[in-house]
């Protein structure tokens, strides 16, 4: 398996004055599934055409196995590819479409039919192999795609935003299949995508980019429950945390517009605090907390999330079954232990901690009311 492992050093893209890819060094090791997540332009699928040799990279090295394959061509580098269009050939039938690899490389017929067959059971194709593309649903075009790369034995899966044409139904189906056969066959796969809930679900590794840059590299529990910024904290989770400026108080800092209840140290301000909609409970307007008024609620069946104004700046809360509350007053609160505190810089500080929300006038002195994390 050790051929199958990745390492890129130092990788940059450049076209002209424009850095689409700046710097950037990660290792896969084999049987991993890695993500490259981020928004539109911050040069993941650019990331993985160098890998695949699609794209020349202007410096830095990258190397498969033991090989320096940085300048060499992609039918050489020993992986395959699944494309966001599939690729067809339109005037081929499924299971031309799937051996056209193995043909070009001249393998026996007799060893293609074999492989074929064997590749069309494991993702259910069986029944389709006389049929042309056209004849097909997005998701069997999708597994035609897959099959064509499985057939082809490479170690190592390179795939590129292939769910994006799919309907909601289909992916969530197809991000189960991926991930199953990934398992079985023990391939190596870097998939790169945009949707947040794909590498959540799917990925053993997220690495996530903004503008060309890797911002943070973990597992999914550790981008969502420790995101090392406050760009990491706004991108995972299906609703986002929400981030909210701090300002100075009297003694302490408070939510911008919202001075009434101290938050986090003194040395929090001109920062952001962050918290998971699951985390905020809603507090009647006699109780403690923060004072918030319900802008809008969405009723998603399972649950309702809501959408708060606090000081200047709007929250989502996720409640539980179905909340019509738009236009009401209340407060707010959440657990010390749920906060998540980042500088002015973006980046996240463990240095400080958060404390129970109490109304500034009844604040005790700063020792008191909190102490720094190790």
């Amino acid at each position: 398996m050790s051929q199958s492992r990745i390492r890129l050093e130092r990788v940059a893209k450049c076209w002209g004055a424009t850095t689409a890819v700046d710097d950037i060094s990660f290792d896969v090791t084999p049987g991993q599934f890695v993500i490259l997540l981020g928004p539109s332009g911050c040069g993941k699928s650019t990331t993985l055409r160098m890998i695949a040799g699609l794209e020349e990279a202007s410096s830095g090295r990258i190397t498969i196995g033991d090989r320096d394959v940085t300048r060499l061509p992609p039918g050489d580098r020993g992986l395959s590819m699944v494309f966001q269009s599939y690729a067809l050939f339109p005037h081929l039938s499924v299971a031309d479409n799937i051996v056209f690899g193995l043909r070009s490389r001249k393998v026996p017929k007799a060893e293609q039919r074999e492989r074929l067959a064997k590749v069309a059971e494991l993702v259910d194709l069986t029944d389709y192999l006389n049929r042309k593309p056209a004849q097909l649903s997005g998701g069997q075009r999708q597994r035609v795609a897959l099959a064509r790369s499985i057939i082809s034995e490479h170690p190592i899966c390179l795939m590129d935003e292939p769910l994006s044409n799919l309907d909601a139904r289909l992916r969530s189906d197809m991000r189960r299949e991926i991930k199953a056969l990934q398992s079985r066959l023990e391939m190596t796969v870097i998939y790169v995508t945009h949707d947040q809930v794909e590498a959540m679900s799917m990925g053993d590794r997220v690495i996530l980019m903004e503008n060309g840059k890797i911002v943070q590299d973990g597992t999914p529990d550790e981008l969502y429950n420790r995101p090392a910024s406050a760009f990491a904290a706004s991108f995972i989770g299906s609703p986002a945390m929400s981030l909210l400026p701090l300002i100075k108080g009297d003694q302490h800092a408070v939510i911008e517009g919202e001075p009434s209840t101290a938050v986090a140290p003194i040395e929090a301000a001109g920062g952001q605090l962050g918290i998971r909609p699951e985390d905020i409970e809603l507090r009647p307007t006699t109780g403690s907390g923060v004072l918030a008024r319900v802008l809008s609620d969405e009723y998603l069946g399972a649950d309702t999330i809501a959408h708060l104004a606090v000081g200047e700046h709007t929250l989502r809360v996720r409640l539980s079954g179905r909340q019509a509350m738009t236009g009401q007053h209340c407060r707010i609160g959440w657990p010390a232990t749920a906060v998540h505190l980042f500088g002015g810089d973006g980046l996240r500080r463990d240095d400080l901690m958060p404390y129970p929300l109490i109304p500034t006038g009844e604040m005790p002195a700063v020792s008191d009311a909190y102490s720094p994390r190790p």
